[in-house]
C-alpha cells in the first residue's frame, strides 16, 4: 500500500502483496466488534447524560481490554430535560439497569461516571425523594462507582448526544425509572395464600430450603436471606441505615398505611413521606412505597383538596372559520356611566375578518339584542351560527324564536369559561381600552366616542390577518383624515380623478381580495396552530374524560365563598357525554340531573382508600410454626 502512494512508479502485486492483502482482509472482517456475555466475568457500565439524552455501554474487560455487548440510548422527555445533571446522570444509570436487567442482576457490576457526585450519593440521607426510589431500586444490584474521565468515556458520551425525534414518535415510551417492584421470595408461597416471607422464615428458621430452585435462584435466595433475622416468631430485615424493619404481610401493610396516613397522627401527607412513615415505625414489605403511592392517589380526603389553575385546562380547539360573515359572537359590555342616556354597549364580531359592530344600548334585555340583530343581518347577511354567553338577555324565548325565523344555528359558551367565546372578549377589551384614553373626565361622552373608537378598531392591523379588518371586508385601505391633510401618496396622484384607471384600479383589488382572504385565512391557521402547540404543551395530563367515569368538580362560587377548612370539590359525580370542543355532561347519580360545564373544572375520582383482600381465616400477624412448614 506504501508503494501505490508513490509517485511515477510502476506497481507489482506480488507473493508478498497477496499475502499481506489476506491478512488485513481477515483481521477487518473478524474484529470482535459485539462479543457475547462470558457469565464467570464482572460486567462493566459506561454511563453519560447530556441535555437531552441518556446513553449506556455494557461491556466486560477480557485480556485487559473492554469489549462491548450492548449499545443503548434514550431522548429525554419534557419533563426530565428539567432535572438537574446529578439526576440525569443517575437517571442513565437507572436507565442501564433497566434495560440490561437480565445480564445484571445476578452478576458484580462496575458502573464508570464522569460524574463524580454518585458515588457519595448512596450515603446521602437528606437526598429528594425521587433519587432516594431510584438509589432503593439499584440496592438490588451488586454495584460498583467508579470515575471515568468525559474523554475517556467517549461511547456513552456520543450515544447521549443522539437525538431521534422520529423514533421517539413511533415508540412512544419513557425510560423506566420505576422498576418492576419483584416479591424476594418465590411466587410459590403466594401461590398458596401464605406471607410473602414463608420461605425466608423457614431457612433461618430451620434450615429449610425450597426445593427445585436452579442454581442461579440458590445464590438470589442465599444473598437475600443475608438481609434478614429470625427472632421467633418475627422475621426483621437489616435496611440499608441498619435498622431492623419487622416484616409484614401486603394485607396488613394496608391496615399500617391507613394508620400512618389518615390515623390520629396521620395528617394526610404525600406518599413519600407516608412510605417513610411506614420505614420510621418499624414496618416493612417489598411493595411498600408503591402502596403508598396508591394509597394515597385513592385517598377520598386527599382528593378533594387543592385549587386549579391554568395548567389544568383542557387542549385548545380553535374556532376556525373559513368563510367571511359566517360566525358572528355577540356580547354585552358595561354598565356605564349614563351617556346620552345608554349605559350598555352591544358589541359583535365576525370570526373571520374581525370586523366589529357595536350600539350604545339604554338597557340589555332581549327586545334591544333582536333588533341589533336585526340590523346585521340586513347589512351583512344571515349568518350560519351566533355564539353568545349564557346570560339571560341571550338565553330567553324570544331570542331563539327570532333565530329561528332567520334559521340561524345558535351556539352557547360553556359556563364560567369566557374563552368560548374569546373573539368577542377579545374585542370587548379593544375598545374599551380605547374609549379608556378617549373619554373625557367625567366619562359621560363614551357613546359620542363609540363610532370613533371602532373605526380606530377596523382600521388597526391584526397580527392573525396580516392586514386590517377593512381591507379584508372592502379589499382596499381605509383612508383617514390625516392623509388628506398631510398629502398622502394617493391624494397627490391625479389618478384618482381618471375614472378609466380608477375603475382598472378597482378592477384588479377585486380580484385581489379573494387571495387576501386565503393568505389571511392561512396566516390565522398557522397561528392558532403555534398559539394551541404553546398553551397544551403546559397542561397537566388526565384530562381525558370517557363517559361512565367518576369525576370531581370543582364549584367555583366556593372559591369565593367557600368558608375556612372547607372543600371546594363535589361529587363524585357520573361523566354522561363528551363533547368533541371540551365541554362535559355530568349526571347526578343521587336525583338523575345533568348539566354542562367545562372540563377544565373536573377530575378523577379513583374512589376510596385502598381495602385489603384478606379474611379474617388468612389474617395472620406472624406466620406459625404449622405455617412455615407447609411450603
Amino acid at each position: 500500500m506504501t508503494r501505490l502512494l508513490e509517485k511515477d512508479v510502476p506497481f507489482v502485486f506480488d507473493e508478498e502483496c497477496l499475502q499481506a492483502f489476506v491478512f488485513l482482509k481477515d483481521q477487518l472482517v473478524s474484529a470482535p466488534i459485539l462479543i457475547s456475555p462470558d457469565w464467570s466475568l464482572p460486567f462493566e457500565l459506561m454511563c453519560d447524560a447530556s441535555d437531552y439524552a441518556v446513553g449506556a455501554v455494557l461491556g466486560q474487560r477480557r485480556d485487559e481490554y473492554f469489549h462491548p455487548i450492548y449499545y443503548a440510548s434514550k431522548t429525554l422527555n419534557d419533563a426530565q430535560e428539567n432535572y438537574t445533571t446529578t439526576e440525569k446522570e443517575l437517571l442513565a444509570v437507572v436507565f442501564a439497569f433497566d434495560k440490561f436487567r437480565s445480564y445484571l442482576v445476578l452478576s458484580k457490576t462496575t458502573v464508570f461516571t464522569d460524574h463524580s457526585a454518585l458515588r457519595f450519593l448512596f450515603q446521602k440521607k437528606d437526598a429528594k425523594p425521587r433519587l432516594i426510589r431510584w438509589i432503593l431500586l439499584l440496592s438490588e444490584f451488586d454495584i460498583e462507582i467508579k470515575d471515568k474521565k468525559g474523554a475517556e468515556n467517549v461511547a456513552a458520551d456520543h450515544l447521549s448526544r443522539l437525538e431521534d425525534p422520529g423514533r421517539e414518535e413511533i415508540r412512544e415510551e419513557e425510560i423506566g425509572d420505576k422498576f418492576p417492584h419483584e416479591s424476594i421470595d418465590f411466587v410459590h408461597a403466594e401461590e398458596q395464600g401464605m406471607p410473602w416471607f414463608t420461605d425466608i422464615a423457614n431457612y433461618l428458621a430451620n434450615g429449610v430450603v425450597l426445593k427445585g430452585m436452579t442454581t442461579q435462584q440458590k445464590k438470589k435466595f442465599f444473598r437475600d436471606v443475608s438481609r434478614f433475622v429470625w427472632d421467633d416468631p418475627y422475621l426483621f430485615r437489616i435496611g440499608g441505615d441498619r435498622i431492623l424493619r419487622r416484616c409484614v404481610t401486603r394485607e396488613d401493610g394496608l391496615g399500617i398505611l391507613r394508620h400512618v396516613h389518615e390515623g390520629l397522627t396521620g395528617g394526610h401527607h404525600g406518599p413519600h413521606v407516608t412510605a417513610q412513615k411506614v420505614f420510621d415505625s418499624g414496618f416493612y414489605w417489598p411493595s411498600v412505597v408503591k402502596d403508598a403511592l396508591e394509597f394515597v392517589r385513592h385517598c377520598d380526603a386527599c382528593q378533594r383538596t387543592g385549587n386549579i389553575s391554568s395548567k389544568n385546562e383542557m387542549p385548545q380547539n380553535p374556532i376556525q372559520i373559513l368563510e367571511i360573515f359566517d360566525v358572528w359572537g355577540i356580547d354585552f359590555m358595561g354598565p356605564f356611566p349614563l351617556s346620552n342616556g345608554n349605559r350598555y354597549i352591544l358589541v359583535a364580531i365576525d370570526y373571520v375578518s374581525k370586523w366589529v359592530e357595536a350600539q350604545a344600548l339604554p338597557t340589555n334585555d332581549s327586545r334591544v339584542v333582536v333588533k341589533f340583530l336585526k340590523k346585521l343581518f340586513t347589512r351583512f347577511g344571515t349568518p350560519r351560527a351566533l355564539i353568545s354567553d349564557r346570560g339571560t338577555h341571550f338565553c330567553n324565548a324570544i331570542m331563539e324564536r327570532a333565530l329561528a325565523r332567520y334559521g340561524v344555528t345558535y351556539r352557547i359558551s360553556t359556563a364560567y369559561h369566557p374563552q368560548t367565546n374569546g373573539q368577542v372578549e377579545n374585542a370587548n377589551r379593544g375598545i374599551k381600552k380605547i374609549l379608556e384614553k378617549t373619554v373625557g373626565k367625567s366619562r359621560k361622552d363614551w357613546s359620542e366616542k363609540l363610532d370613533d373608537a371602532l373605526w380606530a378598531f377596523r382600521t388597526a392591523h391584526k397580527t392573525p390577518l396580516g392586514t386590517t379588518p377593512f381591507m379584508i371586508v372592502y379589499g382596499k385601505a381605509c383612508h383617514l383624515p390625516v392623509e388628506l391633510e398631510h398629502r398622502a401618496l394617493w391624494a397627490l396622484k391625479t389618478v384618482n380623478l381618471d375614472l378609466t384607471e380608477a375603475a382598472r384600479k378597482r378592477f384588479f383589488q377585486v380580484h385581489e381580495l379573494e387571495e387576501l382572504r386565503e393568505a389571511a385565512y392561512s396566516r390565522s391557521l398557522d397561528i392558532k396552530e403555534k398559539t394551541k402547540v404553546l398553551h397544551d404543551r403546559r397542561l397537566k395530563g388526565g384530562k381525558e374524560f370517557s363517559e361512565g367515569d367518576r369525576v370531581l368538580f370543582y364549584n367555583s362560587r366556593l372559591k369565593l365563598f367557600a368558608g375556612k377548612l372547607k372543600s371546594k370539590w363535589t361529587g363524585p359525580y357520573i361523566v354522561s357525554k363528551v363533547f368533541p370542543y371540551g365541554t362535559i355532561e355530568l349526571e347526578n347519580p343521587a336525583d338523575g340531573s345533568r348539566w354542562k360545564v367545562n372540563g377544565h373544572r373536573l377530575k378523577h375520582y379513583l374512589g376510596g382508600p385502598l381495602e385489603s383482600t384478606e379474611t379474617e381465616e388468612t389474617r395472620l400477624e406472624s406466620p406459625p410454626k404449622s405455617v412455615l412448614h407447609n411450603t
